[in-house]
């Protein structure tokens, strides 16, 4: 069992994990470069599948290499570039490696990256992803054929409280979890009354229970950016007082930390929300702020906590 589902079954504390940057080449040492200022203070760590439909190196090789570099990966998958085949084959081929965390993305479409004549595959849906990555936790392929032993595989997925239609959201969580998403990263937002909302059904819904809620908390550095996620960002929109509000502040930079450190105050304080998802465009040492910031343990606090209470001893 993954610590990060050891953590999200236990409900203890409020979960933390973050997106790795995109990486295109450098080695390992690229990914220890980035490792180093994130999994000190995150329980688990995206490994992207070509974000906004653009290619970096893939996810599978990603998220081995942050197993053998010691940190604990979530591997996303998109529908948008492989059929069923390929994609179950990535998913029993990273488990050989010990990846275990799996988190299923319909996928940006290719227009909104830099090929946009690629072809679209889309051979399953976001919840048909979900559904075939708990059979093959369950042992065995979307045809039936067994895997003996299964891996064993911890299913999660996205969800979006923001975009309409909002009545459906709820619905569409309650599918996934069904199918067998134990957790759920939520999109980038920035209406608190939609996460609200959309919380507040799935409590409702039971869906809680057995699936974890992580909002994601986007750091950035300007209001230029949020704007741009406003504006060119599909499923993502900033009310215009909120970028005002920043862009008007004596200290722009600073102003958008706040704004994420409020955004994620709220969203731990909701019932029903399990931690947090960060996105970080800042890299300049925001990620470990945050979650000093908000007194949250993740796992190397924790183990550091414990090996100062045994010196105590």
């Amino acid at each position: 069992m993954s610590h990060l589902e050891e953590l999200l079954t236990a409900r203890t504390r409020p979960v933390v994990t973050a997106e790795l940057p995109a990486v295109n080449s450098g080695g390992l040492g690229a990914v220890a470069r980035h490792l180093e200022t994130l999994a000190p203070h995150v329980d688990a760590i995206n490994a992207t599948d070509n974000p906004a439909a653009h290619a970096h190196a893939s996810n599978v090789a990603i998220a081995i290499a942050i197993t053998q570099l010691g940190a604990e990966p979530i591997m996303q998958i998109v529908c948008r570039d492989k059929n069923r085949i390929a994609i179950q084959a990535d998913l029993v081929g990273a488990a050989l490696f010990g990846v275990e965390n799996i988190c299923a993305l319909t996928g940006d479409d290719v227009t909104a990256g830099d090929e946009p004549e690629a072809r679209r595959v889309f051979d399953l849906d976001g919840p048909q992803l979900v559904r075939v990555a708990a059979g093959i936790g369950a042992g065995h392929y979307l045809s039936g054929r067994a895997i003996d032993p299964a891996p064993h595989l911890f299913v999660g997925a996205v969800e979006n409280p923001y975009a309409p239609p909002l009545e459906y959201r709820v619905d569409r969580a309650a599918k996934k979890s069904q199918n067998g998403a134990r957790f759920l990263q939520l999109q980038i937002g920035y209406h608190f009354d939609r996460l609200e909302t959309f919380v507040s059904g799935c409590v409702a819904a039971g869906i809680t229970q057995r699936t974890a809620l992580l909002p994601t908390i986007c750091l950035v550095k300007t209001p230029r950016a949020l704007s741009f996620m406003d504006e060119n960002v599909p499923g993502i929109s900033v009310p215009t007082e909120v970028i005002g509000k920043v862009a008007e502040a004596a200290d722009p930079k600073e102003a958008t930390y706040q704004l994420a450190l409020e955004q994620a105050r709220h969203a731990l304080s909701l019932p029903g929300v399990a931690g947090i998802h960060l996105a970080d465009f800042r890299h300049d040492g925001s990620v470990a702020r945050i979650v000093d910031d908000l007194g949250l343990r993740t796992q190397q606090n924790e183990e550091q906590h414990a090996h100062g209470s045994q010196l105590a001893g």
